[in-house]
């Protein structure tokens, strides 16, 4: 079977003000340090800062490459909390205020508030929730939940719905458009 390859570039070089790119600049870094520079190396200010900056940036690469030592064994947790958070940090969700130009918060943070309440019904633990702005002050919200084998009674899911709800209303000022509850994991207590 012939599959057919089409290059797509996804870098462009940045040129410098003098109209040399900077990937031409990095190319002639080690030929400018033996002592084999041309003039436009030589005479250009935009080259000179831009190798400057191109130094130090293989210099501290250099040092990063050559550093043996082990991460932490939360490294990689912690960068994953940091970019989950950063992601969702531009989905904001409108709350309702007198105060002209109105408040935004992150989807993340009234995440965190409902699965609060959720967790507040005993029996019943929040694991992943997710928030959507609908439109004005509606949310929709999908929510999953571990449940206690031991404590879990008929009406858990009636009280999370409820107390997911008024917090909802109370704590932020949204109203819930939909609110999906998805029993996802047992636990033992």
């Amino acid at each position: 079977m012939a599959v057919n390859q089409t290059t797509n570039q996804t870098t462009q070089s940045y040129a410098l003000p003098c109209g040399r790119d900077v990937e031409t600049v990095w190319e002639r870094l080690g030929e400018v340090e033996a002592g084999r520079a041309d003039a436009h190396d030589i005479d250009c200010r935009h080259c000179r800062a831009a190798r400057e900056s191109l130094k130090v940036l293989r210099d501290l690469t250099g040092e990063l490459a050559a550093d043996d030592s082990e991460p932490s064994l939360d490294l990689t947790g912690r960068i994953m909390s940091a970019v989950r958070a950063e992601v969702r940090r531009h989905d904001l969700v409108p709350l309702p205020t007198a105060e002209p130009g109105g408040v935004r918060v992150s989807e993340q943070a009234v995440a965190s508030v409902l699965r609060f309440a959720a967790d507040t019904v005993d029996g019943v633990h929040a694991r992943h929730c997710k928030v959507t702005a609908v439109d004005g002050f509606a949310v929709e919200v999908r929510m999953s939940l571990a449940v206690s084998y031991r404590g879990f009674t008929g009406h858990a899911l009636e009280d999370v719905r409820e107390r997911v709800t008024a917090a909802a209303g109370a704590r932020l000022g949204v109203r819930l458009a939909r609110l999906d509850l998805t029993l996802a994991d047992l636990y033992d207590a």
